[in-house]
């Protein structure tokens, strides 16, 4: 199908999108697999191996436990902390999966199995991504019943090795329905042109293709409400993150003493507050919690804290009413996600493939546009937004110390939301006219990122993660 702007908001657990989430979904899918199969039953033995970034930085990632439930069946979209808290406690104390248990009450399969037999290989790339994961399973005489790779190719999205082409045939295929597709901002900015619609407007009549209107807001502002949830957590939760870094969590202690010394919301406090909601949202991200993938966990902190801007700082935003609000938010994500396509369907959002430009690089530059749509922008003032927000990002480097997603992600997602808020301003001060267009720089990304050296693709070998002493 087409990427819509569900797709690139997604409610999931962190720490990570492309190393806890796409394995959750790809162990679950495999785990279908056998079931639609009708092989699961026979399932006495199970291999697991996983190659690159995923064997490489999975443990701070929390990539091993993830693949376990996956393959229980459970979806990060749905399963709570708490629940993955108990049920991996359960699963290392008795050294046991239930192999599809999710799928069906009743058709589970028990397996010894843990993280331990786990084969990893850091250092072997497979051809399709770095981020890859093989699933076997054997008969009780040890003969295989059914394989399958898949690779995470960032944001949460998963590919089945094999399925490349008929996937690229079925997008195309999928593309035809829609009033205004688009693959380029040229071509997104032909259709504002040509219809007289904003950005927004483009992207939500596609998506009224697949949703009605009243079922796009609902849940765009179930996915506000994720954020904002995500962000109280955090705010209420103090001491350290979990890992062994010995991060304290600072958002607890920003925002008590940006109470005190802003209570009537004053606008010489708007970066200190942007900076609190990004740092929040990734300390809750960074600790295993509940968050939206934005376009991806990893930078999950920056739309957030541009959207809280955008409806506190906004024109006109004191005196607006709770409907108005919940307007803008709808027209904020709806912008800030027809760019997030640009970047999937043009280069990538995945940190192991181009560096962390294709994370916050993407978040921050959708950010600047949803806010510039909701400054009163025109489309070509929106796009410069967003080309300026990633120009100031091309060659970010991902390189988290201990493969944890703490340092240098946190505090790296506050400095891309305030990117993301000046990129809209010097946008919104110009014409629209620029002379280095979005899909340029998309390009220069993607070719920044093939040719950035591996060291610093999520691997914990080069950068932050081999200069910083751990502990």
């Amino acid at each position: 199908m087409a990427v819509g702007v569900f797709d690139l908001f997604t409610v999931g657990i962190g720490p990570s999108s492309s190393h806890t989430v796409g394995p959750m979904r790809a162990g679950a899918a495999f785990a279908a697999e056998l079931a639609d199969a009708g092989v699961l039953a026979s399932v006495a033995g199970l291999r697991v191996d996983l190659y690159g970034s995923l064997a490489a930085t999975g443990r701070g990632h929390g990539t091993f436990p993830a693949v376990l439930l996956g393959l229980e069946g459970f979806a990060p979209e749905e399963i709570l902390p708490d629940q993955m808290e108990d049920r991996l406690a359960e699963i290392e104390a008795s050294g046991k999966i239930e192999l599809g248990s999710q799928l069906k009450p009743g058709t589970g399969v028990v397996l010894e199995y843990g993280i331990a037999d786990m084969v990893l290989h850091p250092l072997t790339v497979l051809p399709r991504h770095t981020n890859g994961i093989r699933f076997a399973v054997s008969g009780a005489d040890g003969q295989v019943l059914r394989e399958a790779t898949f690779f995470s190719v960032g944001g949460g999205f998963i590919v089945r090795d094999g399925e490349e082409e008929t996937a690229a045939v079925e997008l195309e295929a999928s593309k035809q329905s829609l009033p205004y597709p688009f693959r380029t901002a040229v071509q997104l900015l032909e259709h504002c042109t040509s219809n007289a619609l904003s950005i927004s407007q483009v992207m939500l009549a596609n998506e009224l293709v697949s949703r009605s209107e009243e079922e796009i807001r609902a849940g765009l502002l179930h996915i506000r409400d994720v954020m904002d949830q995500c962000k109280d957590s955090a705010i209420s939760r103090s001491g350290l993150l979990p890992g062994g870094l010995k991060v304290r969590r600072r958002a607890p202690q920003w925002h008590t003493r940006l109470r005190e010394e802003d209570p009537n919301r004053d606008p010489r406090f708007w970066q200190e507050w942007v900076n609190l909601v990004a740092l929040a949202v990734n300390e809750e991200n960074a600790s295993g919690g509940r968050v939206v993938t934005a376009p991806t966990n990893g930078a999950a902190g920056i739309i957030p804290a541009v959207l809280f801007y955008a409806t506190h700082y906004g024109p006109g935003m004191d005196t607006a009413t709770p409907e108005q609000k919940d307007d803008a938010v709808v027209r904020f994500l709806l912008a800030a996600g027809a760019i997030g396509v640009l970047y999937k369907e043009q280069a990538s959002i995945s940190g192991a493939e181009v560096g962390c430009q294709g994370e916050v690089g993407s978040a921050s530059s959708m950010a600047a546009a949803g806010l510039a749509e909701i400054l009163g922008g025109s489309p070509e003032q929106v796009e410069n937004a967003a080309e300026i927000a990633m120009e100031h990002n091309l060659g970010l480097t991902c390189d988290p110390i201990g493969g944890l997603v703490q340092v240098p992600c946190i505090e790296r997602n506050a400095i891309g939301a305030g990117k993301a808020v000046n990129a809209a301003k010097m946008a919104l001060w110009g014409d629209g006219e620029h002379r280095v267009s979005l899909d340029e720089v998309i390009v220069t990304m993607r070719e920044t990122g093939r040719d950035m050296s591996s060291k610093y693709k999520e691997t914990a070998m080069g950068g932050l993660a081999v200069n910083v002493v751990e502990c």
